[in-house]
């Protein structure tokens, strides 16, 4: 080995030596795929359950939309009348139709905190309303909802409000259509109706 060799060895052994502990921090790659992860797991575990919650909601409004499809049909054919289904009985039914994903409690079916079903009848469709009754704050207004079901060849609507709990705070604010007065959890507010004139049954 020539001097000329030894005196550029030593000269890059002498930099090697002189580079701080930062630098040679910066420079190491073990264990930055972990870092990485650590760094990325939380906003992207949020972003995956975000997704699954508005699937799953978007899945629970069918599920209501269909049982008003259900409901109104007996309605519609006589098989529920004010006669036979009182309001109680009514609910309870509707639960049922719903009871694959939304459970009901007990006492749900007596008196509504989620689940609100409004059944009226009216003497033409123009009289039916298309808006959704809301209270100053921004919470559904169930002052003039009932359970009037009409008889035969009458015209009726059947509504049902279902607010649905949204559990990620992510999409909070944006799927959000509800904002109790209590200042409880916002809800987003599930809204199904059917109208239809009854058939002239017995």
């Amino acid at each position: 080995m020539t001097e000329l060799d030894q005196t550029a060895e030593t000269a890059s052994g002498l930099g090697c030596k002189r580079r701080s502990p930062i630098a040679t921090f910066m420079r190491s790659r073990d264990g930055s795929a972990a870092i990485e992860f650590a760094l990325l797991a939380i906003p992207y575990f949020m972003v995956i359950f975000a997704i699954i919650e508005t699937f799953i909601a978007f899945a629970g409004e069918q599920l209501v939309s269909n049982a008003v499809d259900t409901m109104s049909r007996k309605v519609r054919t006589g098989q529920i009348t004010a006669a036979n289904t009182d309001r109680t009985a009514f609910r309870t039914a509707f639960c049922n139709e719903i009871a694959i994903l939304i459970s009901c409690s007990t006492t749900e079916a007596a008196t509504p905190s989620k689940l609100f079903v409004d059944v009226q009848k009216f003497s033409t469709f123009a009289a039916i309303p298309t808006t959704i009754a809301k209270t100053a704050g921004g919470d559904i207004n169930t002052a003039s909802f009932q359970y009037a079901p009409g008889g035969a060849g009458t015209i009726n609507m059947v509504r049902a409000y279902y607010k649905w709990q949204i559990i990620t705070d992510l999409i909070r604010p944006y799927i959000s259509s509800i904002k109790p007065t209590d200042g409880s959890s916002a809800y987003y507010l599930i809204v199904a109706t059917a109208t239809f004139q009854n058939e002239q049954y017995p």
